[in-house]
């Protein structure tokens, strides 16, 4: 699991991205297509067609870091939006790479009083 510092933003790039790329052309897409700043130390998240695959781009201070993962069972679950970026808590990009559906998180057990 990757050590995400408290200060660090988690982006989810919304649309669908091309699994080929490496480390300058997701670069270029942060830039581009999410107006975001590739340097600036916070993780900006993929995903392929199939959903089975995401790459996640970080610049640690020293250098540029490219992660991926692939569920051999299930898909990555994405938000609905066709483009743009979506904000991860570190909470939730946890569930994701678990393949637990981060977006309909509940309580499993909550106590009736205290004591």
């Amino acid at each position: 699991m990757i050590h995400v510092p408290s200060n660090t933003r988690v982006w989810l790039c919304a649309s669908v991205t091309d699994m080929r790329r490496g480390f300058n052309t997701l670069v270029a897409q942060v830039e581009d297509s999410l107006k975001g700043d590739p340097f600036s130390g916070h993780l900006f998240v993929f995903r392929g067609r199939r959903g089975d695959l995401l790459k996640i781009i970080w610049w640690d201070s020293q250098g540029a870091c490219l992660f991926s993962k692939r569920l051999e069972n299930g898909k990555f679950v994405w938000p609905a939006a066709k483009n743009g970026k979506v904000f991860l808590s570190a909470s939730q990009l946890s569930m994701l790479l678990e393949g637990i559906d981060w977006r309909m998180v509940k309580e499993t057990w909550r106590p009736l009083q205290a004591g």
